[in-house]
């Protein structure tokens, strides 16, 4: 080839090795970059190999996703811990009293579930760590009325404990009541594990009142429902770690919700139809809380007795009622007018007719709680027992402010007690059985679901046949041969229960529920009223000095008997402090209740007060500081403790305890009334009209407060507004010949 030609001839394959550059995938250039031929089995290998990278790198990259992560979590909640940080999360925990380890119960623990100024605590207990080998340690679980609400010095429980000790006098029977007002199965569940560490040999579960209103339930003001109980119990936990209590407490800080503790009044805007799904929520999730508190007993070696719920029928009218929700005007408006017509009849005592018409109203629409308890009035009356008390139960179960166990939750408890290893006391049916005509009413009941001393006695009774059944052969063979059960007046005697505590839970009872929401919306409300007064005001006209002497005997008889019953003590102090007016007895008689509970903030408040009382200012300092120190949320040693740092001139610690009392008990009149005193007397009079002002917001009916109002507003020259706290304050009390007189003064100043 010409040397012409071999240069065309290269410039040609130049050209065809760019164009294959070029173009990708060319043929030219497989041929000249293509990889050397390996075998199938080699391209297999190398593939496995490239998937097996692949697979490391996502494992590595899912690790840096989720355990970095974690680890940073652990370490901040480490940090936390070592900090000091929070509290521990547990009901029960271990402290050292004189070298010794006692379990007592975590004042903090109902945090985790509440906002803590509106929190309730357990009655205080304290056991020791190690069981004696006489000992039989039996755990009390539920809720307030499992508590004894309204005194559980006086608790199903604790007459248990009574008619044990009675029968077995050898044994040391440890009966330990842990519960609380407004919990219901998801804090139980909690708490039942702590039990289950402490060696329990039976557990007695009376719960389900607050399953739909307590933390968690459909009707609830805490924490909301979820239908994912996984979600619930993982939410619970992580409120239990120092992180959690972190953010809560950052997160909560700014808001608003719940901030008073105001009894069943909070639950008023929460009414849930009997109909209504998330009640099913509800349902299921008591059923599983409740086996896994059976096997949390059963895994910590303890018998399990579960009882069922029973409800005042008879005497307590339903909180709540709601028509059908599809309900038109036109049936609106007939039932309405056969309803009234019915109630006519019902109040002329012509049942008969009363109830022809209720049931003609029911036909249009029978979900109205308020009608069937009506109905089953009638019926009553007529004597037709059965027919009043089918309408009774159906009262209870359209109730739409449902704090009250229904058949269905009844129903859940029958079911898992009939599992292996699990008791029944039938509490419905054993109320039933000592009821008028089989009908639960006021014979048992203080109100709704509280037990008055019967209740609790006839409960105690009926759990103590379950309990004999399932106590070890040792201490079968101690029972005390020919040796009947405590009865009730005997029980009432080792317990102290006097015309004092008679009068003082009635007047509790009557002021602190009767009187107030949702009660006051009940069916028959006045005439319960009336009724309740006479007999707080036949009690009170009882209590001569006599009597109040008689009854401080009984309790010097019973704490002979029970030496080491510290709520024996700490009552009767409060008789010999608030009746008798015998401080230097009442202050011995708190010191033993500190000797006893020296964990609990109870002993140290109360022996403030009575040292306040004797005018022992610095010594009340010193007990109020420890019980704060033991319950920082203790509002009755801020305020005490306020009124003693302003006794000795320390203005500036008063205010400090006052506005924390304020912060804890925004509805506490006495926080702004002295804290407006504080500003007052040091001139800073817009301050004081400011924290007048705030505490108005939260007690708008309070008297005290528009009268120093309005005194502020005068003495600045602000007429106009000094009238109309002054006009307000004569509405809530025409009498205040006083105030009248400065408003007349102002009026015509004004003129």
């Amino acid at each position: 080839m010409s040397a012409k030609h071999r240069k065309r001839a290269t410039s040609k394959a130049r050209q065809t090795v760019r164009r294959g550059e070029a173009g990708k995938g060319s043929q030219g250039e497989k041929k000249r970059y293509s990889a050397p031929k390996t075998s199938n089995k080699e391209g297999a290998e190398r593939a496995d190999m490239r998937a097996v990278r692949r697979w490391r790198l996502w494992v590595f990259r899912g690790a840096a996703v989720l355990v970095v992560p974690v680890l940073f979590l652990i370490l901040v909640e480490v940090g936390l811990r070592v900090a000091g940080y929070g509290h521990p999360a547990h009901a029960i925990i271990k402290v050292k009293v004189d070298g010794k380890s006692y379990y007592c119960d975590n004042v903090k623990f109902n945090w985790r579930f509440f906002p803590r100024n509106i929190s309730r605590g357990f009655t205080p207990f304290i056991f020791p760590a190690k069981k004696g080998e006489d000992a039989y340690r039996i755990f009390i679980l539920g809720a307030s009325a499992a508590r004894g609400t309204p005194d559980d010095a006086f608790s199903f429980g604790r007459i248990l404990d009574v008619m044990l000790a009675d029968a077995y006098p050898g044994v040391d029977f440890e009966v330990v009541t842990v519960a609380a007002a407004a919990i219901n199965s998801h804090v139980v569940l909690q708490i039942a594990k702590d039990c289950a560490r402490c060696v329990p040999d039976l557990f007695v579960v009376y719960l389900g009142n607050n399953e739909v209103t307590g933390p968690y339930g459909a009707g609830t003001v805490f924490v909301p429902l979820s239908g994912n109980l996984r979600l619930i119990r993982g939410g619970i936990a992580f409120k239990g770690t120092r992180l959690g209590q972190l953010l809560g407490g950052v997160l909560g800080s700014g808001k608003g919700g719940q901030d008073v503790w105001r009894g069943l009044e909070m639950f008023l805007g929460k009414q849930v139809r009997a109909d209504d799904a998330n009640l099913q929520s509800v349902y299921s999730h008591f059923q599983d809380n409740l086996k896994d508190i059976v096997g949390a007993g059963r895994r910590g070696g303890a018998e399990v007795i579960l009882c069922t719920v029973a409800s005042n029928l008879k005497d307590n009218p339903p909180f709540g009622s709601l028509h059908r929700s599809n309900l038109g005007d036109t049936e609106k408006g007939k039932w309405d007018e056969l309803y009234e017509q019915a109630i006519e009849r019902e109040t002329a005592q012509k049942y008969g007719e009363g109830a022809e018409l209720f049931l003609a109203a029911g036909r249009i629409d029978d979900s109205y709680a308020d009608l069937a308890f009506r109905l089953g009035r009638c019926y009553w009356w007529m004597g037709q027992y059965d027919k009043a008390r089918a309408s009774y139960i159906k009262a209870l179960e359209l109730d739409t402010l449902r704090f009250r166990a229904d058949n269905r939750i009844n129903g859940i408890i029958r079911e898992v007690a009939s599992g292996d290893g699990v008791r029944l006391a039938d509490a419905v049916e054993v109320f039933a059985q000592n009821s008028s005509q089989g009908t639960a009413g006021e014979e048992l009941f203080y109100e709704h679901v509280h037990f008055n001393f019967k209740g609790c006695y006839l409960l105690a009774g009926s759990v103590l046949n379950e309990v004999e059944n399932v106590l070890p052969a040792w201490i079968k063979a101690m029972r005390k041969g020919g040796c009947a059960v405590a009865s009730d007046g005997q029980c009432a005697k080792r317990l102290a229960f006097t015309d004092w505590d008679r009068y003082k839970v009635a007047e509790e009872v009557l002021n602190g529920f009767i009187k107030k929401p949702p009660f006051t919306n009940q069916l028959y409300h006045k005439s319960s009223v009336e009724r309740l007064e006479r007999d707080v005001e036949a009690l009170r006209a009882s209590l001569t000095t006599g009597s109040l002497e008689k009854a401080a005997e009984q309790y010097r008889q019973a704490i002979e008997r029970r030496k080491d019953d510290w709520l024996l003590h700490y009552k009767y102090g409060k008789l010999l402090a608030e009746d008798l007016k015998n401080y230097s007895a009442a202050g011995e008689e708190y010191r033993i209740v500190q000797s006893f509970l020296p964990h609990s903030w109870i002993g140290y408040n109360a022996l403030g007060s009575v040292l306040h009382a004797q005018g022992d200012v610095d010594g009340a300092i010193i007990q109020y500081k420890k019980a704060i120190a033991i319950n920082p949320a203790c509002d009755p040693a801020h305020y005490r403790l306020g009124w003693a740092y302003r006794t000795k001139g320390d203005l500036a610690k008063a205010e400090g305890h006052f506005k924390e009392l304020a912060r804890l008990r925004p509805d506490s009149v006495p926080a702004y009334e002295n804290l407006a005193t504080i500003y007052k007397d040091q001139d800073k009079l817009d301050a004081a009209v400011e924290i007048l002002r705030k505490g108005l917001v939260h007690c708008p009916d309070s008297l005290v407060l528009h009268v120093n109002l309005g005194s502020l507003y005068n003495r600045q020259g602000r007429r106009d507004e000094a009238v109309r706290e002054f006009e307000r304050a004569l509405e809530l009390d025409p009498n205040l010949s006083p105030i009248r007189g400065a408003l007349e003064s102002l009026l015509k100043t004004r003129q």
